[in-house]
């Protein structure tokens, strides 16, 4: 496939994902310029990658999730609708396979007005759905593929990129990213593809990736007012070390009170200008 970025006069910023997804147009156009899918992030500054915004809700004890086979719903409806309203903005919406099979989500906008707004604008309904995998253990059957009014994209290692390709068929495409896909090479894939912001909605690996990495701009984490108190459950992030440490902390931008939940919003790079 051949993947396209758009040349434009003055500072007019449009997102094309590929020839076969949903594309805007905004501002003059002046060509099409084809380029490979297979650029990547090592070695290029910030400027070569998306904004990139982490959202979550987490428990007062920081875990994602309990240790059961249903999800714990730790936001309200305010919240819930708030994280609707971001993935509103966003270009593109990630999240680890781990979370693809425990969660099986959609992944579309909740919001009729939100979605209506974003075809006036010459976008898809919902933005495009990313998820990467080591393994290639992906239901054709999820929700994420079955979802309508957007595209979805699979980042996976060789080893499952042919077979994903077999089983998903139409209803994906799959990029292959070599041994593992790591997230600083599916950043710069989905810049490549005109993705300029996005939002990553976990799991806890996959923030541990960005987060260590230094490839975060932006972190809204809501905190639901109840304890997990379950080590098996997921976490927020794993054991490693980050670049917001006590010689370095974090620029907390706002906080706001969403009925029984908080929602911290922290600068993580000089790009989120708060």
């Amino acid at each position: 496939m051949v993947h396209y970025q758009r040349k434009y006069k003055g500072s007019a910023v449009l997102s094309c994902f590929s020839a076969a997804l949903p594309h805007r147009v905004a501002g003059d156009v002046v060509e099409w310029v084809p380029m490979a899918h297979t650029r990547r992030l090592v070695g290029q500054s910030v400027a070569a990658r998306p904004y990139i915004l982490l959202s979550c809700a987490v428990s007062l004890d920081g875990y994602l999730d309990d240790a059961g086979p249903r999800r714990l719903l730790l936001s309200n409806a305010v919240d819930l609708d708030r994280v609707d309203a971001l993935r509103a903005q966003c270009d593109a919406i990630l999240i680890g396979a781990n979370t693809l099979r425990r969660d099986n989500p959609h992944l579309q906008l909740r919001d009729p007005a939100r979605r209506q707004a974003r075809a006036i604008r010459g976008l898809p309904a919902t933005p495009l759905r990313v998820t990467a995998t080591r393994s290639g253990d992906l239901s054709p059957h999820a929700n994420f593929f079955a979802a309508a009014g957007a595209a979805a994209l699979v980042y996976a290692a060789h080893a499952a990129a042919d077979g994903l390709r077999g089983a998903l068929g139409a209803d994906a495409i799959v990029v292959d990213l070599g041994a593992e896909p790591a997230m600083t090479a599916v950043a710069a894939d989905l810049h490549a593809r005109g993705v300029q912001r996005l939002l990553v909605e976990g799991g806890g690996r996959v923030f541990t990736q960005f987060l260590q990495q230094g490839m975060a701009d932006e972190l809204q984490i809501a905190v639901a007012p109840v304890f997990v108190g379950d080590t098996r459950a997921p976490r927020f992030v794993r054991a490693g070390a980050f670049p917001w440490c006590p010689g370095r902390r974090a620029r907390l931008l706002d906080v706001a009170a969403l009925g029984d939940v908080a929602v911290l919003r922290y600068a993580l790079s000089d790009r989120c200008a708060g």
